[in-house]
């Protein structure tokens, strides 16, 4: 169910990690084959298991 909805990310869009609020606002990079590639405000590039994590969408800049 999770990857469907990572499904939908893509360059450009802004997300949270769920279980890792000190990493502050996060840019998706990339998302290929469920790995999706964030960086983070306060945590840097960081690439993500979508099957495993599901981002939540920011919709406020």
């Amino acid at each position: 169910m999770s990857a469907d909805l990572n499904a939908i990310l893509e360059p450009g869009m802004l997300v949270r990690h769920p279980s890792e609020p000190d990493w502050g606002l996060g840019q998706v990079q990339s998302n290929i084959g469920g790995r999706i590639t964030v960086n983070f405000e306060n945590a840097g590039k960081v690439t993500i298991d979508g099957k495993r994590i599901l981002l939540e969408l920011v919709f406020e800049a």
